[in-house]
């Protein structure tokens, strides 16, 4: 029983390596602005990372189901709610130093939706989702500091504007809740979920043994 991830992030990878998964990677590509207008305005942050995680899981479970009848695919989501406004990759320099004067010497709450669908006999089936929630405790970078992470590009394409893993780990004071969150998936919470559709983690350590790390076919998504 495969792992299949569905995300480009680098984060990812690394802690499902670390924890002894070799999973497949492909990229789902969903259009997530176009997701979150059909969320709209009121929807909670719970809500709204759970969905763009289970997006992402259906569309890459669908996807792959030919190449990989037996699989679990993973979708996750992380955004970080900051003082009230849910925000994600803040995509610029000016966005990205705008968050930092919020965040320093503050603390904020990262989500991350997970979603698993588990693709049985060539097709799609089980589906579980659920998310974590941990608190994020900031210091508060010189204008030097600041102005060299803006410029490493870092901070431009990852939710709330830093890392716990990076460079971005040198302005965290602290994290109250499951650290592996902060960088993008919760071991525990898949784990859990896991246990939902009738797998243990002894399963994927398995399966990683010796395997491509990527999808067979044009798909260099």
């Amino acid at each position: 029983m495969r792992l299949v991830l569905a995300s480009a992030s680098p984060a990812r990878l690394a802690i499902l390596r670390g924890a002894g998964v070799e999973p497949l990677v492909e990229v789902s590509e969903i259009d997530e602005d176009a997701l979150l207008a059909e969320l709209g305005p009121d929807a909670t942050a719970v809500d709204t990372v759970t969905a763009l995680a289970l997006a992402k899981a259906r569309t890459v479970a669908a996807r792959v189901a030919a190449v990989e009848p037996e699989c679990v695919v993973i979708g996750a989501d992380s955004m970080l709610l900051l003082d009230g406004e849910l925000v994600g990759k803040p995509g610029s320099v000016d966005a990205a130093r705008g968050r930092w004067d919020q965040m320093s010497d503050s603390s904020a709450e990262l989500f991350t939706g997970h979603a698993l669908v588990r693709v049985s006999g060539g097709a799609p089936g089980q589906e579980v989702a659920g998310h974590a929630r941990t608190v994020v405790a900031f210091s508060s970078p010189t204008p030097d500091e600041l102005e060299a992470y803006l410029a490493s590009g870092e901070p431009l394409a990852v939710a709330g504007a830093f890392t716990l893993d990076g460079r971005g780990g040198w302005f965290v004071e602290g994290v109250e809740g499951d650290p592996s969150n902060v960088v993008g998936l919760s071991l525990p919470l898949t784990r859990r979920l896991l246990a939902e559709i009738g797998l243990g983690v002894d399963a994927l350590w398995a399966a990683s043994a010796t395997v491509p790390t990527a999808i067979p076919g044009p798909a260099a998504r």
